[in-house]
């Protein structure tokens, strides 16, 4: 794939993943802001390491070409309303999120009860369409285990979405941050590679990224149910 040019990103999150994508995007060029749930001034010392922004989360969207949505899934509901009303046209959405209803995040209703996937939950509460990625990957790796395109060794990421424009966009800023990728399918069928699965967690090339979501079964094992 082409390298993508520099871009506008916001971060909402900065955890384990936001965090280290921050550190990775800022040193590949692109104009970061970042926010997390306890202000900006939580945020100075990633803002100082990096040359990210600290913002608030409305701002982290304004503008944004790229928006990363990467915070503990019961927290989705609580992000501003309209976050996204002046973020760039064409903007996509990068959803990371897992739902961990026994550890974390409580009961979803929307998917217990309705069987929505994690995805499909997260972009009715956001109002916009949302690529799933990064969700099942290291945060570590993030930092420590990118490779050239074309090299042995380089980990695969799995991809869904059902805005093609906007997984062509995601799946570029992936190879730019030095992972393949593999097209996991529209947000119905993200359940692939939801925590449980053959493909969440695994560490692997693209061979092998494609067998594990062709094997995954659709029904939610037990410790991942509320």
């Amino acid at each position: 794939m082409e390298r993508s040019s520099v871009m506008k990103i916001g971060i909402i999150g900065a955890g384990n993943i936001g965090g280290n994508l921050t550190r990775r995007l800022t040193a590949l060029g692109h104009e970061v802001s970042v926010a997390n749930s306890r202000g900006p001034q939580s945020l100075a010392a990633l803002a100082a390491e990096t040359g990210a922004s600290a913002v608030t989360a409305e701002e982290a969207a304004r503008g944004a070409e790229v928006v990363v949505v990467t915070v503990p899934l019961r927290a989705v509901p609580d992000l501003p309303p309209h976050l996204f009303e002046g973020a760039a046209e064409g903007f996509a959405v990068i959803d990371t999120c897992n739902y961990y209803p026994r550890e974390r995040d409580g009961r979803i209703s929307g998917i217990e009860d309705e069987g929505l996937t994690e995805s499909r939950w997260t972009e009715r509460q956001v109002g916009h369409r949302v690529v799933k990625a990064f969700n099942g990957t290291y945060a570590q790796d993030i930092l420590d285990r990118p490779l050239p395109a074309g090299a042995p060794g380089r980990l695969a990421v799995p991809v869904a979405g059902d805005d093609e424009a906007a997984k062509k966009t995601v799946r570029a800023l992936i190879d730019e941050l030095g992972f393949d990728t593999v097209d996991s399918g529209g947000l119905d069928d993200s359940w692939r590679q939801q925590p449980g699965t053959p493909v969440y967690g695994l560490r692997a090339g693209v061979v092998e990224v494609t067998r594990a979501l062709a094997e995954a079964s659709p029904e939610r094992p037990e410790a991942f149910r509320g």
